[in-house]
């Protein structure tokens, strides 16, 4: 696999868990609402709320994300080479030019809004 290809993989990688985070911060409560079961389901529940956490404390700590580290020492391996085209998509997506704060922030209410979802919205096992 090609350097661009690698850094392609892990951009793919980074936005399927941010969609998976915003899926559930909209999904929870909607299905409640709309009585749909796999809300309640408690696994994919904890792994979005450990997913959400891991987040705002690399935020916290003034640290990237793994994957963003990954990502890079890919791009730096990669030198010279173009990007492709969807990376530089999905790099539109993910990277906003903002202070770590303002994320730290967004990424602390976040998780502060699905531990209520977790407490509003309570899981069950077997669900």
């Amino acid at each position: 696999m090609t350097p661009g290809a690698l850094v392609t993989a892990v951009l793919l990688a980074h936005l399927g868990v941010v969609l998976f985070n915003i899926f559930g911060l909209v999904a929870v409560p909607l299905g409640a609402w709309l009585r749909w079961r796999f809300v309640r389901g408690f696994w994919w529940r904890l792994l979005h709320l450990v997913s959400l956490l891991a987040v705002a404390l690399q935020a916290l700590l003034g640290r990237a994300c793994f994957l963003t580290l990954w990502q890079s020492a890919l791009e730096d391996r990669a030198a010279g080479a173009p990007p492709p085209m969807i990376a530089t998509w999905i790099n539109r997506i993910i990277y906003w030019p903002l202070p770590l704060w303002v994320f730290a922030t967004a990424y602390v209410l976040i998780f502060l809004y699905a531990l209520l979802l977790w407490r509003w919205v309570r899981p069950r096992r077997g669900a």
